[in-house]
């Protein structure tokens, strides 16, 4: 994983490489003073001469600038080592939200959109402390060691082996409790996500949750998501309590060791007052750095788990995309075959298509009408790739649709949902979003055609009234005209129409249809319709259900047939 991780480094290895001189200068400073403090003593134990004053002025002012470096060089670590590491969290955002635009239907149809937007933000606010901090802690850490290592062999060889044969009993420690706190802190992330993912959706549906007086139920569930948060964070700082108080016993141990070993050997004249006043403060500098990587363990723990999370998504694979020099279709005329068409949304799972076979022709209009389940909005979702078939193929003007880049093939495509998205923009910014930097005029007329435009000049602030969270602020109808509008706009040459005014009352269906019926002219589209009144007029009607297409002709053939179409068309008659 971290071998991944290092190439995100690459762009900023100058800056790395400065970090690490500033932090091997600061450590420099921090190994010299106990030897200052070691010659000063040894000096004024030896008796004041006139030397003294002058050696001791000398090494003050040594240990002064030393001082001075030693900010500057914190300075450079504090300030252009984070800044280093917010550019490296903003890199790997950057990577994981173009790799999450790039993945297919089907991966979403089983991720939670707030999970998505923890691994996006909350995974990835660690990685700034640690990739900043990472190389600089193990880098001093290292440097300290083996600094204080040098100096105190130079010092004593036997003592110092003895004191540092105590390091492996506190690596020991370090590596056991740093596995539980590892699975710990991942599992915090984990649940994280998924607290995240819960009161997403319950602040989207916020909505239904109080026409249905269901606050209470949206309360529990949150509290139930919450003590589990509480439960595994719980678990990760215990290991983390046990990982720092076993440090903080074998600074004890250390510190004993270190009088107990310093205090024999100084009785046998191995050693005088000044080496273990050194000894001393050579410890306490080898403790801190400890203590350092201990606190930076929690840190150390975050910031790796956040990075496993990120290559999570990012080794999710993208199913739908372009083969090796795809062809660019310049001019679409809109031919469109099903050639024994059959999927299914699992190599395992039952075929929702199972060979069909359709043959649309330029700017011909037909509908699919059926029962809930029989394929239909899947059956369209092949032809832009969303989706790719199982067996068979969908092509476009004689090219098979995977053959097409998915750029030009989409652009040539346009949808109109039930379900109208709006982004939280202004009514011009959506409209704008169908072609790439439209003018005004262009704005204004794909909003007249769509039947738009007045209402919109009835607005608060006309085209740059805000619509709110997925157009919140205004009507079904009206959505539903601004997304026609964007199509207009985008003016594609194939239209699916996915049950677009099923969800309007009547005013609003004749408004939309309307313009629905101005935007599919002289263009190939497929409209799918429960409403079957709407697609009357369309030149060819196709039956899908279960066992695939059970009938096609005009509306008044399948009338006269007296079969699914007939009987479907009855009921609805009757409920109406």
């Amino acid at each position: 994983m971290l071998k991944r991780f290092l190439p995100y480094y690459k762009p900023y290895l100058g800056i790395v490489v400065i970090d690490l001189l500033c932090a091997g200068l600061s450590t420099v400073c921090e190994l010299v003073f106990p030897m200052i403090v070691r010659q000063i003593t040894n000096s004024a134990a030896a008796g004041i001469t006139d030397a003294f004053l002058p050696m001791a002025i000398r090494l003050v002012v040594i240990y002064l600038f030393l001082r001075i470096v030693d900010t500057v060089a914190n300075y450079y670590m504090a300030y252009i080592g984070h800044v280093m590491g917010v550019r490296l969290e903003t890199d790997m955002r950057r990577d994981l939200f173009a790799h999450l635009e790039r993945l297919s239907f089907s991966f979403y149809d089983n991720a939670k959109v707030g999970q998505l937007m923890s691994r996006i933000t909350n995974d990835l606010f660690d990685v700034t402390e640690f990739s900043h901090h990472c190389p600089e802690e193990f880098f001093i850490a290292g440097l300290k060691i083996v600094g204080s290592f040098v100096i105190l062999a130079g010092v004593n060889i036997w003592m110092t082996l003895i004191i540092f044969a105590l390091l492996p009993l506190m690596l020991t420690g370090i590596i056991f409790f740093r596995r539980n706190m590892k699975r710990g802190f991942k599992e915090t992330r984990v649940q994280t996500a998924e607290l995240n993912a819960m009161i997403e959706d319950s602040l989207t549906g916020i909505r239904v949750v109080k026409s249905f007086a269901n606050e209470p139920v949206e309360q529990e569930k949150f509290d139930r998501e919450n003590n589990k948060f509480l439960k595994i964070k719980s678990f990760a700082y215990r290991y983390m309590a046990l990982f720092q108080g076993s440090t903080r016993f074998m600074d004890g141990v250390m510190y004993v060791a270190v009088i107990l070993v310093g205090s024999i050997f100084m009785a046998n004249g191995f050693i005088n007052g000044a080496d273990l006043v050194a000894y001393l403060l050579y410890i306490q500098t080898l403790l801190t750095t400890i203590r350092r990587i201990v606190e930076f363990a929690e840190q150390f723990q975050k910031g790796t788990t956040g990075i496993e999370r990120f290559f999570e998504i990012m080794d999710e694979p993208v199913t739908i995309k372009d083969k090796e020099n795809p062809v660019v279709m310049d001019k679409v005329e809109g031919e469109i075959k099903f050639e024994n068409v059959s999927f299914s949304y699992s190599e395992e799972g039952e075929k929702v298509l199972d060979n069909i076979n359709i043959d649309v022709k330029k700017g011909e209009s037909i509908a699919l009408v059926g029962p809930s389940g029989g394929g239909k909005t899947t059956l369209c979702s092949l032809i832009p790739r969303f989706y790719d078939v199982t067996d068979g193929k969908v092509t476009l003007d004689g090219v098979d649709v995977r053959d097409i880049s998915l750029d030009s093939l989409r652009k040539n495509i346009g949808v109109v949902q039930q379900d109208v998205y709006l982004f939280n923009g202004t009514v011009r910014e959506n409209i704008a979003y169908g072609k790439e930097n439209p003018t005004e005029e262009e704005i204004i007329t794909a909003a007249k055609l769509a039947g738009a435009h007045e209402f919109i000049l009835g607005l608060s602030e006309g085209y740059d009234t805000y619509v709110g969270e997925r157009g919140v602020k205004l009507s079904g109808g009206q959505k539903q005209r601004i997304s026609i509008a964007r199509l207009f706009l985008k003016n594609p040459p194939v239209l699916i129409l996915d049950e677009a005014t099923s969800a309007l009352d009547n005013e609003s269906e004749l408004l939309v249809q309307q313009s629905l019926e101005r935007l599919a002219k002289d263009r190939t589209t497929f409209i799918i319709a429960h409403r079957l009144t709407t697609i009357r007029n369309a030149a060819r009607i196709f039956v899908l259900t279960e066992d695939g297409i059970a009938e096609v002709g005009t509306h008044k053939e399948l009338m006269e047939k007296k079969g699914e179409y007939y009987k479907l068309y009855s009921m609805y008659s009757q409920r109406s």
